[in-house]
């Protein structure tokens, strides 16, 4: 099973998860074009949030259209702007003049269709979350209050701060154990900044048959099929992920704390 994916460089649609990753729910995908240039794409069986990462660009849907979106230079340059683009439907994106477009495609195998949709900037919840050396912020892109607009799809950036744990204390959700636990696969798209910066990406089980880390640098991407996946970012550099997940149980994410490490959360109330 593959879970490590290293940048890609080029321009176009770029392909990025394959199916040696054994994800049956998620897919992602990168667009990066120049200025004046456009790519066409049918979204088929998944639903869709096109992330732009960086640049400005239209996207027409059907009926729908959006231009002058995306205001960022990079992903530490503000808020995102999101499409929700929605399943079986033809989509077309045109970079505008403001840089290198870039767009994360996170993908979803979506049962109902809905009608597309922009997240602006000014919509995005921002959240500080941990205590400590296991501090970062969150912005919720198409969580909870998108309940009914959209099928499956969870989707969010992290930013770890410099030197410190993210996804933290160590969680997992890949069992379906209701109330406590809701199996949900999920894919992290990794940016750092400065761009020679790295993090690590741990990954295992509770009886250890995987147990694996990963030196993750810009424009790497990581599947988390399952196990606890925590992440460190090296001292003096932040490591930013998109992340996408879905489950075939609802859109409520429920993770289960590694039982070894849920004690730091007890720490956050004291400090």
């Amino acid at each position: 099973m593959k879970r490590f994916y290293e940048k890609q460089e080029g321009t176009g649609y770029q392909k990025v998860i394959t199916a040696e990753a054994g994800l049956n729910v998620i897919d992602f995908d990168l667009i990066r074009l120049t200025p004046g240039e456009s790519v066409t794409q049918q979204s088929s069986e998944y639903e869709l949030g096109l992330v732009i990462l960086s640049g400005n660009c239209d996207v027409k849907a059907e009926d729908f259209a959006a231009a002058d979106l995306g205001k960022r230079r990079n992903v530490f340059d503000g808020k995102p702007t999101t499409v929700y683009i929605p399943r079986d439907t033809e989509y077309t994106v045109t970079a505008n003049d403001f840089g290198m477009l870039e767009i994360g495609v996170c993908k979803v195998k979506a049962d109902k269709k809905y009608a597309p949709f922009v997240v602006l900037p000014e919509d995005i919840t921002k959240e500080h979350r941990g205590k400590l050396n296991w501090q970062r912020d969150v912005n919720d892109i198409i969580t909870s209050k998108y309940e009914g607009k959209v099928d499956k799809i969870v989707l969010g950036e992290t930013y770890g701060c410099a030197g410190q744990w993210s996804s933290y204390p160590s969680h997992k959700h890949d069992t379906d154990n209701m109330p406590y636990e809701v199996n949900m696969e999920e894919i992290y798209h990794f940016k750092v900044n400065p761009g020679q910066g790295f993090g690590i990406q741990v990954m295992y089980n509770d009886d250890m048959s995987m147990r694996e880390s990963y030196i993750v640098k810009d424009g790497d991407s990581i599947a988390i099929k399952e196990g606890y996946h925590p992440v460190a970012a090296a001292p003096g550099y932040c490591v930013y992920y998109l992340w996408v997940m879905a489950g075939t149980s609802g859109r409520r994410l429920t993770p289960c704390d590694d039982p070894n490490h849920a004690w730091v959360k007890a720490v956050e109330q004291m400090v």
